[in-house]
């Protein structure tokens, strides 16, 4: 018996690196997984390589509609999660700053921050009904030094 044993979580940019490697080992643990990710193959392959206590949604975290699909998914088919790893990121290409355009860096907040507010908007409800739960927000280095 793993030490997730029972519990549901949800894991945000699931299907390739840090995401991945969470998501399988939460499996391992015994917790029922949805992965969250713009990649379907991957996504897809992982959830199929995980088994019966897996699912993938297709979501980009930066539209609430998305995440309200995502949770209602887990929902669905597992019910509300105890764990969510906020861990979708994206970047810019390797740039001096001032080369930036105002929508990368637009895309940059909504999938860096704002994601993490539409995610809790949609489980935090559920989780005080069931009177606990724990969002894991996963940063970059990149989010502390220039």
């Amino acid at each position: 018996m793993g030490q997730l044993e029972g519990r549901c979580a949800i894991v945000t940019g699931g299907a390739a690196g840090f995401g991945e490697a969470i998501a399988r080992l939460y499996a391992q643990e015994g917790a029922r997984v949805v992965i969250a990710d713009l990649d379907a193959a991957r996504g897809e392959s992982l959830a199929a390589a995980l088994g019966a206590g897996a699912r993938f949604v297709r979501c980009d975290v930066a539209s609430r509609a998305d995440i309200d699909g995502l949770v209602a998914a887990c929902v669905d088919a597992f019910g509300a999660p105890d764990i969510v790893v906020n861990n979708a990121g994206t970047t810019h290409v390797n740039q001096p700053m001032l080369q930036v355009d105002e929508a990368t860096f637009d895309r940059m907040f909504d999938v860096n921050v704002k994601s993490i507010f539409h995610m809790a908007h949609a489980v935090v409800p559920l989780m005080r009904q069931r009177r606990g739960g724990v969002i894991l927000n996963v940063g970059s280095t990149a989010g502390i030094r220039p």
